[in-house]
Parts: structure tokens; sequence; C-alpha cells
């Protein structure tokens, strides 16, 4: 058994497990930590916890972060900045069709990160040469998607409420659109989109419980027989749990699901 802690690097950022040793550590608390990359400053999401490793080749917590790594962090933002600048001016002197949003270097420095959305491959080969000649240290270029993006830099949605995506998701589900057809929405794409022009993903969050509320209705198209007469369901409202029918006059009646059970199982017992 050993003691496993939860590590994020960002708000809403991926958690990811680490070796917590002897450290006690609560929730919040900022962290120095082993990586692939290098050190990494982090804090704590889920405090230690003894559990079986099963196997699993996890990094090392090295140390509660110190005074001194806060005033690193803070030149390493700097730096992070000035790379930023040098980087766009570069790409615009080389004519790259890349929009860069984002650099990240490792707590120990030796490695920095590019990240950059585009539309196809980019040849960035001379531009690494002079990132290289410039920073004489590691260097990566990232490609992302316009979800990442969006992640990066946040903002308001259309409910009014900070992006989900930047506020508390940690990773992107699958969202598409038959979730949009299932709760009833407009498939106006400028009405089902978030900021990054994609499928908002807030669909997800709902659409199992649609699915779970509608197999207690009955579907569209079906014909059936209720007080008023013949008709056939022609809209839900899962939130208002109730069917909209159109019976033989063309007349439409609203019946809540409950009552409509009640009275279809009356007419079978007739």
């Amino acid at each position: 058994m050993i003691k496993i802690a939860g590590v994020k690097f960002k708000t809403a950022g991926k958690i990811y497990d680490f070796k917590s040793s002897a450290f006690v550590l609560k929730e919040g608390d900022p962290v120095i930590v082993e990586t692939d990359q290098g050190l990494g400053f982090g804090k704590i999401a889920i405090p230690p916890v003894e559990s079986e490793n099963k196997g699993r080749k996890l990094k090392q917590i090295v140390r509660m972060a110190t005074k001194e790594d806060f005033l690193r962090r803070e030149e390493i933002k700097k730096n992070e900045k000035q790379a930023f600048d040098f980087c766009s001016r570069c790409i615009d002197d080389l004519g790259l069709l890349m929009n860069l949003f984002s650099v990240e270097s490792t707590f120990d420095q030796k490695k920095i990160t590019f990240f950059y959305t585009a539309d196809g491959r980019i040849d960035f080969r001379e531009l690494i040469k002079l990132l290289v000649k410039e920073f004489s240290i590691r260097i990566e270029m990232r490609q992302v998607g316009i979800r990442n993006l969006s992640k990066h830099c946040g903002g308001i949605g259309k409910c009014g409420r900070e992006l989900c995506c930047s506020s508390f998701m940690h990773t992107f589900e699958p969202v598409s659109i038959k979730m949009a057809k299932e709760q009833g929405l407009s498939l106006n794409p400028a009405k089902i989109s978030g900021v990054c022009g994609r499928l908002m993903c807030c669909l997800t969050f709902e659409n199992k419980t649609y699915k779970s509320l509608k197999k207690e209705m009955p579907k569209l198209g079906k014909k059936i027989t209720v007080e008023e007469g013949k008709g056939k369901v022609v809209r839900q409202n899962v939130l208002k749990n109730s069917v909209t029918i159109r019976l033989e006059d063309n007349t439409e009646i609203e019946k809540k699901i409950p009552e409509l059970n009640n009275e279809i199982t009356g007419h079978k017992k007739q």
C-alpha cells in the first residue's frame, strides 16, 4: 500500500496521481512534483489516500511549494510572455498560417512548449531554429483543437456563466447532433454551438436524463386512444412530463404522462 494524491496544474485541468510519501497534504496545497517533462508546479486536488499501486509507475511529489517557488513561478510567467511575443513575431515574419495562443515552461525551465491551432499541418522547421537559437533549451510545438483554445482562453457562454471547459471540465466528452434532437432543441448551428464553434459541451450533461425520461413517454407518431377520442402523439415535453396529442378533428390536447397512462389502461380494461 502506498499513499497517492491527486494533483492538477490548471484550474480545470486533468487530475494526475502522484506518490505523496510521508507528506501531510490537504486540498489546495501547492506542491512541486516530478513529471515526464521535468519539475512541475501544481496543487493538491485530492488529498493523499492509501491505495494499491497495481503496477503503475507513479511520479513523486518532491516537496511542498515554498516562498522561493512562488517567486520563481512569477519569473517563469514573465519568461513565457517574452517567449510568446518573440514566437508571434517569428510566425509573422515567416508567414506561417498558425495561431499561437499559449506558451508553457517547465518549472525547471529546461523545456518550453508552444501551443497553437491551425487548419492543417505546418512546416515550422525554420521557426524551431529561431526559437532554439533564442532560448537555447528544448522546444516543443504542440497543435491542439479549437476546444482547447476556448478552454485555455476562457470566456462567458450563452447561459451567462463562465465556460464549462475552462471552469470545471477535465476532459472533453463526445458531443453529437443526435443529443440536440433528443432534447428537442433547435438544430440551428448558431443556437447549439459554443464560443469555439463546436456543439456545446453542456448537451452531454442532461442527455442521459432526457433519454431515461423519454422511455416513459409514448413515441412521436404513436396512435393512442384517450377520453377525448383517437389521435397520435405530435410533441413531447420532457420538462413538463407531458405529450401533445392531435385528435382526428385536428385539435390538439396536452396530457400529463401519469394521466395518460391511467386513461390508456382504462381503455384497455374496457
